[in-house]
C-alpha cells in the first residue's frame, strides 16, 4: 500500500477544502495560461485523498477475496462435511460444483449493481455489497452438517453462495472504477495495482488461516467444526471494511458526470427531465440496454481478456492446493506453504509492474504475462510433477511471474475500456459473464477433464495454454490506454505544475 505522511490522516472536510484550494489556484493559473479554457477540463488530484481511496478499495477488496478464498482452500474439508456420500473425487467435484455456483449469479450481481453504480454513485454500492458479501460468508460458518441435518445443509451451503456471488458481482467492477477515477492518469497503473495487492493479501490470509487451523486442529477436529472459525471471522472483517468505504467522498469523474447532467443549465420542462433522467427508475434498464446496444463491441473484448486472466489467476491462486494435494498427494499444509511463499513474492513485486505498465503501457506487459502462461505452462506443470519442493516451486514461479504481469496491469486497462457514463454497470456485466463462464468454473472443469482423461496430470497446462491463446488475441485487439484520460472524463494530474504543463502543450501559438 502507498505510504504517505505519519500525521493523523485528514478529516474529510479537511480533504474537500484542500481540494477546493487546488481548485481555485490551478483555475487562476489556468486561465492566464489560456483563458477559454473550462475549469472542468483538468482535474488536479489531492494525493492523501487518493491514497486514502485506494487503501479504502483494496482493503475492501481483500475482505472480499478473503471470504472466497477460503471456501477453495477448504474444498476438500467442505466436500466431507456438506457431500459426504459416494467417492472422494465425487465428493470434490461437488464441493467445486458448489463453488461454481457463486459464479453462476454474479454475472445477475454485475447487471444489478452495476448500473446502479453509475445511478447513485461508486460508493454507496460498495458499501452494499461489502455487507451481503460479509453476511453471506458468516452464515456458511453457522450451517449444521449434512450429519445433522441432512438434505437442507448443501441447499443451505448453495443458498450463501448465492448471496456471495450476488454480491461480488458489484465488486471488482465497481472498486476498479473507484480508483480508476480518483487516480491521475500517469500513475493509474500503479495505484491499481493495489486493487490486486488487496487480492493477493486476501487470498494470503484465507490460505494462512486454514494452514495454522490444519497444523494445529488436525484432520478430526477440522471436519467436525475447526472448518468453520475462517468463516465466522468474515462478520467483524466485513464491519472494517464498510467504514473505510463509508468514510470516503464518491470519485471526482463521478462528481464532475453527475454535475453536467444534473444541473445542465436547461429551463424547460422537457430539460428538467432531461436533465434527471438518470436518477429515473427507468434508468438502470436504460443504462443496460445502452450497455448492450453502443458498447458490445467492447464489451466482448473485456469478457475475453477477463476469462483468459481469470482461468490462469483461479487455476493458480484456487485450484492449485487442491491439485497438489488431491492429484499429486502432496500434504495440504506443504501445498499451501508453497502457494503462501509464491503470493508473497507476488506481492513484493506487483507495484513495480504498476509503474512499468503506467511507464510502457498496459499491452506490453498484459501480451506478456498472457504469452508466458502460453510458453511456459507446460514446463512449469512438468517440474511441478517431479513432487520435490524445488521443481514445485520453480514451476508456481514461472506461473506466477507471468500472473503477475496481468496482476499489475488488469485492474488500470479495464476501467479505461468504457465511458464515465456506463464505466461501472459495462464493466461489471463484461467482468462477471467472463468470469461466470470461465473462471469460477476452472476448478470444477480442470477436475472433471482429468477424471475423463485418466488422472492426466498435464490437463491443467493444456487449459491453461487455450485461455493464455484467448488471452494474446485479445490483448492484440485492444487500443492502448496508458498515460491517457479515461473516455469521458477530463484529464487527471497529481500537481498543478503538472496541470500547467498540460495546458501549455494543449495552447495553440499564435502565427504571424
Amino acid at each position: 500500500m502507498p505510504t504517505g505522511s505519519t500525521e493523523a490522516a485528514p478529516a474529510p472536510d479537511q480533504d474537500r477544502e484542500a481540494l477546493k484550494r487546488h481548485r481555485v489556484l490551478f483555475r487562476a493559473v489556468a486561465r492566464r495560461k489560456n483563458p477559454r479554457l473550462r475549469r472542468t477540463d483538468i482535474t488536479v488530484t489531492d494525493e492523501r485523498v487518493v491514497k486514502r481511496a485506494v487503501k479504502a478499495a483494496a482493503l475492501g477488496n481483500a475482505m472480499e477475496w478473503f471470504d472466497f478464498g477460503i471456501y477453495s482452500y477448504l474444498a476438500v474439508t467442505i466436500g466431507q462435511v456438506f457431500f459426504p456420500g459416494g467417492s472422494a473425487t465425487t465428493s470434490l467435484l461437488s464441493s467445486f460444483a458448489t463453488f461454481a455456483v457463486a459464479f453462476l449469479v454474479r454475472p445477475l450481481g454485475g447487471a444489478y449493481f452495476g448500473p446502479l453504480g453509475d445511478r447513485i454513485g461508486r460508493k454507496k454500492v460498495l458499501a452494499l455489497t461489502m455487507i451481503m458479501m460479509a453476511l453471506g460468508t458468516l452464515c456458511i460458518g453457522l450451517i449444521p452438517s449434512y450429519a445433522a441435518i441432512g438434505f437442507w445443509s448443501p441447499v443451505l451451503l448453495i443458498l450463501f453462495r448465492l448471496v456471495q456471488g450476488f454480491s461480488t458481482g458489484g465488486e471488482y467492477g465497481g472498486a476498479s472504477t473507484f480508483i480508476a477515477e480518483y487516480a491521475p492518469d500517469k500513475k493509474r497503473g500503479f495505484f491499481g495495482s493495489f486493487l490486486e495487492m488487496g487480492t493477493l493479501i486476501g487470498y494470503t490470509g484465507a490460505a494462512g488461516i486454514v494452514l495454522l487451523l490444519n497444523t494445529t486442529l488436525g484432520d478430526e477436529a477440522m471436519l467436525n467444526w475447526g472448518w468453520r472459525l475462517p468463516f465466522l471471522i468474515a462478520g467483524p472483517l466485513g464491519l472494517v471494511g464498510l467504514y473505510l468505504r463509508v468514510k470516503l467522498d464518491e470519485t471526482p469523474a463521478f462528481q464532475k458526470f453527475e454535475a453536467a447532467q444534473t444541473h445542465g443549465g436547461g429551463n424547460s420542462a422537457v430539460e428538467t427531465e432531461a436533465e434527471f433522467s438518470h436518477l429515473s427508475e427507468n434508468a438502470p434498464k436504460k443504462k443496460i440496454g445502452e450497455i448492450f446496444t453502443q458498447q458490445w463491441p467492447t464489451l466482448i473484448l473485456c469478457i475475453a481478456l477477463v476469462g483468459a486472466y481469470n482461468i490462469t489467476d483461479y487455476m493458480l491462486l484456487s485450484y492449485m492446493p487442491t491439485y497438489l494435494t488431491d492429484t499429486l498427494h502432496y500434504e495440504e499444509s506443504h501445498g499451501l506453504l508453497i502457494l503462501l511463499g509464491t503470493m508473497a513474492a507476488l506481492m513484493c513485486i506487483l507495484s513495480t509492474v504498476g509503474k512499468l505498465s503506467d511507464r510502457y503501457g498496459r499491452k506490453p506487459l498484459l501480451m506478456t504475462g498472457m504469452a508466458g502462461f502460453f510458453v511456459l505452462a507446460i514446463p512449469s506443470f512438468l517440474l511441478v510433477k517431479q513432487g520435490s519442493v524445488p521443481a514445485v516451486c520453480a514451476g508456481m514461479a514461472l506461473l506466477g511471474l507471468s500472473l503477475v504481469c496481468l496482476l499489475g496491469t488488469m485492474s488500470a486497462a479495464l476501467p479505461a475500456l468504457f465511458p464515465t457514463n456506463v464505466r461501472y454497470g459495462s464493466l461489471s456485466i463484461g467482468y462477471n459473464l467472463a468470469v461466470s463462464l470461465f473462471g469460477g468454473t476452472t476448478p470444477l472443469v480442470i477436475t472433471a477433464l482429468m477424471d475423463v482423461f485418466d488422472k492426466n496430470v498435464m490437463v491443467p497446462a493444456y487449459y491453461t495454454m487455450g485461455a493464455a491463446l484467448v488471452g494474446v488475441i485479445a490483448v492484440a485487439c485492444m487500443k492502448e490506454t496508458a498515460q491517457q484520460p479515461l473516455e469521458g472524463s477530463p484529464p487527471s494530474v497529481a500537481t498543478k505544475e503538472e496541470a500547467v504543463e498540460l495546458i501549455e502543450a494543449q495552447t495553440t501559438e499564435p502565427r504571424f
